[in-house]
């Protein structure tokens, strides 16, 4: 996609405005990065976009108004970014582009984007706040805004759902939390392609645990298996470092622990790997205590 005309647009508006790059820049990014922008180079993030057109003093909106920069463009850019927060647990980040983007009117036009919003509420409502109430509230009407309006649910309505089973597993609300999963797991068997393969390796991990805090653990390990299958076929790394750990996890609940070793290593490699500190961290020591 050809960017220049927003970086040209940028660069014109600064100048009217009476700004160098470095004033612009200033607690949005680099200079660098403002003269990449406008030279084309790089397209800004949503959270840089929105703050760009606060400090120059126009609507965000305007720049979708180019034509070469579809308004889904920007959506997208929303969505990646909190998947990245999602993933790496960085809650008071997510919650800030949260609080950014409740400010941009482009997030109320339609019922897809504020649920976008209402969605990472609840996440940081539960993960930060503790206030499971509330957040369970959040996902509810986060998952209503668009469940009736589609005879297949939509990936961000499985992960909604998913969510709001993992609060209700962390209460101990075990038959609920399947029940959440389970529809999650129908919507999936009936969808042809899924764009976010991790979902389903979520979803396996998630009910692997509760099925094991049940005592089921057989049917855990099963889950836990076919989430490693799903894993090495469509090559993705998230999943394998928990998929294999709750394996182990299980063999070392029957006091198996030359089973579970085995797939304790795994675990901590594949966290390794994902540069996740606080799991390899744990599972160092863990291995270290049962190794002994």
């Amino acid at each position: 996609m050809d960017y220049s005309v927003i970086g040209k647009k940028i660069k014109e508006l600064r100048k009217v405005v009476g700004l160098t790059q470095g004033d612009l820049a200033e607690g949005i990014c680099t200079q660098a990065l403002i003269s990449r922008m406008e030279k084309g180079d790089i397209y800004p993030s949503a959270a840089a976009l929105y703050q760009i057109a606060v400090k120059l003093g126009v609507d965000v909106n305007f720049f979708f108004e180019l034509g070469t920069n579809p308004r889904l463009d920007y959506i997208r850019e929303v969505e990646k970014q909190f998947q990245i927060l999602r993933d790496d647990r960085k809650y008071e980040e997510m919650n800030e582009l949260v609080k950014t983007e409740e400010k941009n009117p482009l997030f109320y036009k339609d019922k897809e984007k504020l649920q976008l919003l209402y969605w990472h509420k609840g996440i940081y409502t539960f993960e930060v706040k503790k206030d499971t109430d509330s957040a369970l509230s959040w996902l509810h009407q986060a998952y209503q805004l668009t469940s009736h309006q589609k005879k297949a649910m939509s990936e961000r309505e499985m992960q909604i759902l998913a969510a709001t089973g993992t609060i209700h597993a962390s209460l101990h609300h075990h038959e609920e939390a399947l029940e959440y999963y389970r529809k999650v797991e129908t919507a999936l068997k009936t969808t042809e392609l899924v764009h976010d393969k991790s979902i389903k390796t979520r979803l396996f991990y998630n009910i692997s645990r509760v099925l094991t805090r049940v005592g089921r653990s057989d049917e855990s390990t099963a889950y836990c298996l076919s989430g490693i299958k799903w894993c090495f076929e469509e090559e993705l790394l998230w999943g394998l470092g928990e998929l294999h750990y709750q394996v182990g996890y299980n063999y070392e609940l029957h006091d198996d622990l030359e089973k579970a070793l085995p797939y304790f290593r795994k675990a901590l490699h594949m966290f390794e790997l994902r540069n996740d500190e606080m799991n390899h961290s744990f599972l160092a020591s863990k291995i270290k205590r049962i190794s002994v």
